[in-house]
């Protein structure tokens, strides 16, 4: 216990330092709005002491950034990316590499980086949360058994009815090729060969008659509530949202579930570096991450804020009328991993081109 005092007290003198030499102006962080916004301004934003940082929000994208850095009129500090963008950004030097060393380890000692799910991907990135594609259906829809694999999700005789999927191959590839017995840590070796990926849209097929295409988020829900389609594929915030906070009757079929990055970068050039840094070490920091889930059920991607969370249930909304246990609803659970797949974002980035071409001609033929 010791070392972990020391180590977060060096990191804090460290960040109190850089933040005193700072120019006093107001830090900005650009994200997606919305929900998840409203998350971090809660945990991060209103928790922070130690100085001014307005939220902005974009469409995502490396368009703006990499304008802005080329020009040399950098207006933007920190950046809320998906794990492409994370990558390109950082090897075409638009987000800056960030000394490690600064960052606080977790309550046990362990650093920043080796509390994580997956090696990051480079010296750029920040540590933010996780989410997922999951199946889910109402309560209601189905008697006697209930749907609790990704096998389910493809068996239409057994559970009828038709199926939301979004429109784009990300996430349902993994699925479709797990529902087809390849065991999780073989899936992407399996789709780098033509056999692989023959076997995903083979499994594809066995749906293909009962798919209802959806490409926005809020759709899944309407999809379910008409009774359009029994089972969808949707964002696994969506569901336990609607859940948590207006007591919706959706279940989350985590079997299969597919989850994503998504980090924090700082701008190569950010106006407002030193202040910029410092409320990074704040952010990413294992209670912040914890706080953020108090308003939203994504998972902190620090594994350890969740026995935080754990111990301190009812975690989301607290002191509000609508305050509930949110453990059930995280997608990165001991319990909801044993099923779970870690998206490969590598992976995509050298294969997603082809694999969502094809992907567009089954949807279309």
């Amino acid at each position: 216990m010791k070392n972990v005092i020391t180590k977060t007290l060096v990191a804090s003198a460290i960040s109190t330092a850089m933040l005193a030499g700072a120019v006093q102006a107001d830090v900005t962080l650009v994200s997606w709005g919305g929900g998840y916004s409203a998350s971090q301004q809660k945990a991060y934003i209103d928790t922070y002491s130690s100085g001014n940082v307005n939220m902005i929000s974009y469409n995502g994208g490396l368009g703006e950034v990499r304008a802005q850095v080329e020009s040399g009129n950098v207006q933007w500090d920190i950046v809320d990316v998906l794990p492409s963008q994370a990558r390109t950004g950082c090897d075409e030097g638009l987000f800056e590499e960030l000394d490690r060393s600064l960052f606080l380890p977790a309550p046990d000692g362990t650093p920043m980086d080796e509390d994580l799910l997956v090696d990051v991907p480079n010296d750029c990135v920040v540590p933010q949360i996780w989410w997922s594609y999951v199946p889910f259906h109402l309560g209601s829809t189905f008697e006697g058994e209930q749907p609790s694999t990704i096998n389910d999700f493809f068996d239409i005789e057994k559970f009828p009815g038709k199926r939301g999927v979004h429109t784009w191959g990300n996430g349902i590839v993994e699925m479709a090729l797990y529902a087809s017995g390849v065991a999780i840590p073989d899936i992407y070796d399996v789709l780098d060969t033509q056999e692989g990926q023959d076997m995903v849209f083979a499994k594809l097929d066995t749906i293909k008659d009962h798919v209802v295409f959806w490409s926005s988020g809020a759709k899944p829900l309407d999809l379910i509530n008409s009774g359009e389609v029994s089972m969808s594929l949707a964002y696994n915030g969506r569901i336990g949202g609607a859940v948590l906070a207006d007591g919706a009757d959706y279940v989350t079929v985590w079997d299969g579930q597919v989850l994503e990055e998504e980090w924090l970068v700082l701008m190569n050039g950010a106006p407002n570096r030193a202040a910029a840094i410092h409320f990074l070490i704040h952010a990413s920091s294992t209670q912040a991450q914890a706080d953020q889930a108090h308003w939203i059920n994504y998972a902190p991607m620090r594994p350890s804020a969740l026995p935080i969370m754990a111990a301190n249930e009812p975690w989301f909304n607290p002191g509000l009328a609508t305050e509930a246990n949110i453990m059930e609803h995280m997608p990165t659970t001991d319990e909801h991993m044993k099923g779970g797949i870690l998206a490969n974002p590598d992976w995509w980035a050298d294969n997603g081109q082809a694999v969502n071409d094809r992907y567009a001609a089954w949807m279309a033929n």
